[in-house]
């Protein structure tokens, strides 16, 4: 029996590695509050070297690597940034972007954002 349940995981973890099967947060929009951040020179959780003009962010649970659309509920303007670090870890926020980002979204400071996976 175990063998069984090694061979049915084993499919699931295949599945989801073909893009048939995706975990529920990948395929949803999450919404929330941006903030910026910005160190030059530090180095990410990922390990990059930190770039305030870069369009990268931070994001609690989402793969390095993953590029995510952020979108300001306050105007509508949007913006593509690829997740290299971890946070935010404040209350209802979803994500950091950097000044360049928040540049493009155009906001300073903090805004209510939604974000969607482009792609992992």
């Amino acid at each position: 029996m175990s063998g069984r349940a090694i061979i049915v995981a084993g499919t699931v973890a295949c599945a989801c590695g073909l893009g048939l099967a995706r975990p529920a947060e990948a395929s949803s929009t999450q919404s929330g509050v941006a903030t910026i951040y910005s160190y030059h020179g530090g180095k990410t959780a990922s390990g990059e070297t930190s770039r305030p003009a870069g369009l990268t962010a931070a994001h609690r649970t989402l793969p390095f690597g993953t590029m995510v659309r952020v979108t300001n509920k306050r105007n509508g303007r949007s913006v593509v940034v690829r997740i290299n670090d971890r946070g935010p870890f404040g209350r209802g926020r979803v994500i950091d972007v950097t000044p360049a980002a928040a540049g493009r979204l155009g906001f300073s400071g903090i805004t209510p954002v939604s974000l969607d996976i482009v792609s992992q």
